[in-house]
């Protein structure tokens, strides 16, 4: 029976195969859509390794037992062969005989996501997330808030720093960051993004990604070249390489801070902490000077803490995008009032019902025939729907701005209509009107007025531009004064 096994995992290969063609054939327009399609992608193709496992031994065939049943077939009676495996066929339905047949074409045809069939998705991502668009570091930023001597950051101050581990801009003191809440903090951040990563991205090998992580982090800590983590020797080196804010400020190693000048430096010189710091870097020093390296144990807290941070910067570099449309969400949600957030998360798990997935299928079935109601034309949203009045009140999205110089294109609101003159569309049709300068003809959108405004600039340089040679007088033998240029080409040519 080892063909027959053979036979069935190619089968089902084929089929593993189909079912994955039948879901990239069409690319969903919802974001939940596409997540729950990468996901069951995901899990077909470990299905198809798995199945391949169980088929390289049967090709294998260390036992022999393969060779023998095909020689067998071959060289006995196949009849014979073929009664014999029907009679087993036969004696497993005797003892079993109300076994359901199932349809294997069945098993990996695409879900509908239906209350029979929910989504993969549907438990993964909580409503901050909103299936992987943002980040949810709540918990992240109560444990930050509990650690030793850290910042009293808001949650909005925080994602903007929270991968940033340096002294001054949101992380702790090298002193602070030995210890076990710290510790355990960069772990559950770390964990979280990892778990983030690898729920939104289920078809990249997040495991070779972390791999390459490691061996940067190895052969970046053997040479101390990690921010924060370096030698003595460089410490001292980058301390006196530091860069002031002023020239009056003064810079404290023991405390690692700046001062505005030298007399509150000298006033900070009496306090506790800076006497406690003070005494830390002397013990720091004198442990150096004798030539005693720090003891194992500490030196492997070190490269755990510098590991974890050094993983959550790549983690959060890598999803940059993510971190940025989540300061937005948080900054657009603080201009909300609660019955307006209660709202925004209530149509959201609509949306994620089955009976909201019924009515979008029964929807496109219609070929949208019932349109989306929106009378005052407010710009659509992530969701497709209209934005709330009272946002496109606060941006000015009714102020209609043209530009000329754009190809007549109309923009809605100032900020949009100030943004735009930075950008690559509007620059490069000014150069095209022969200007360079194009940082002068900010808020001008008229190509008439711009062209006169750059030749009004082109004619003050050229008055303002000194002829050398007008000025320099110079006299020939019959007293007649003329300029030095005039005087060099009437010498030139032997007039003189």
């Amino acid at each position: 029976m080892l063909l027959e096994d053979q036979r069935y995992i190619h089968e089902d290969l084929e089929r593993l195969e189909q079912g994955i063609a039948d879901r990239m054939s069409e690319e969903p327009k919802h974001i939940r859509d596409r997540l729950n399609r990468d996901h069951e992608v995901a899990q077909l193709l470990d299905q198809i390794q798995s199945q391949s496992a169980e088929l390289l031994p049967l090709y294998d065939d260390k036992a022999g037992l393969r060779s023998k049943e095909i020689l067998q077939i071959s060289t006995g009676d196949p009849f014979e062969e073929f009664y014999r495996q029907v009679t087993g066929v036969r004696d497993h339905h005797a003892r079993y005989p109300n076994e359901q047949a199932e349809n294997s074409e069945q098993w990996y045809r695409p879900q509908k996501g239906g209350d029979d069939q929910p989504y993969i998705v549907e438990s993964m991502f909580s409503g901050e997330e909103a299936y992987g668009r943002f980040f949810d570091l709540h918990n992240c930023h109560d444990a930050y808030l509990n650690l030793p001597n850290a910042k009293r950051l808001g949650y909005m101050q925080y994602l903007e720093v929270f991968d940033n581990f340096q002294p001054g801009y949101g992380g702790v003191k090298r002193v602070d960051k030995l210890t076990d809440p710290y510790f355990k903090y960069l772990g559950g951040l770390m964990g979280y993004l990892e778990s983030f990563m690898r729920r939104t991205r289920p078809l990249e090998n997040i495991d070779q990604v972390l791999e390459g992580w490691q061996r940067d982090f190895e052969a970046a800590w053997e040479k101390r070249e990690l921010q924060g983590w370096q030698t003595d020797k460089a410490v001292q080196g980058g301390a006196a390489e530091r860069t002031l804010s002023t020239p009056e400020a003064v810079w404290c190693d023991a405390c690692e801070k700046e001062f505005k000048n030298d007399n509150v430096y000298k006033g900070h010189l009496k306090g506790r902490k800076h006497i406690k710091a003070a005494e830390l870097l002397a013990q720091q020093e004198d442990g150096n000077t004798n030539g005693n390296r720090v003891d194992s144990a500490q030196e492997l807290k070190e490269r755990a803490v510098a590991e974890r941070e050094f993983r959550v910067k790549k983690l959060t570099g890598a999803m940059n995008i993510e971190k940025d449309d989540t300061r937005v969400n948080v900054e657009r949600r603080q201009g909300m009032t609660e019955r307006e957030r209660a709202q925004e998360l209530e149509n959201l798990y609509n949306m994620t019902s089955g009976a909201r997935n019924r009515e979008e299928e029964e929807d496109e079935q219609d070929e949208g025939d019932d349109k989306l109601y929106n009378p005052l034309k407010l710009p659509l949203a992530w969701d497709g729907k209209p934005i709330p009045f009272w946002l496109y009140r606060l941006h000015g999205l009714g102020q209609e701005f043209p530009c000329e110089i754009c190809g007549n294109f109309v923009y809605r609101g100032r900020r949009a209509f100030d943004k735009h003159f930075n950008e690559t569309n509007h620059i490069t049709n000014l150069k095209r009107l022969g200007i360079t300068d194009t940082y002068l003809f900010r808020d001008i959108t008229s190509i008439a007025e711009a062209v006169r405004l750059w030749d009004k600039i082109q004619r003050d340089q050229n008055r303002g531009q000194i002829d050398d040679g007008a000025v320099v007088q110079m006299e020939d033998a019959e007293g007649n004064v003329m300029p030095e240029k005039v005087y060099l080409d009437l010498q030139k040519q032997g007039l003189l």
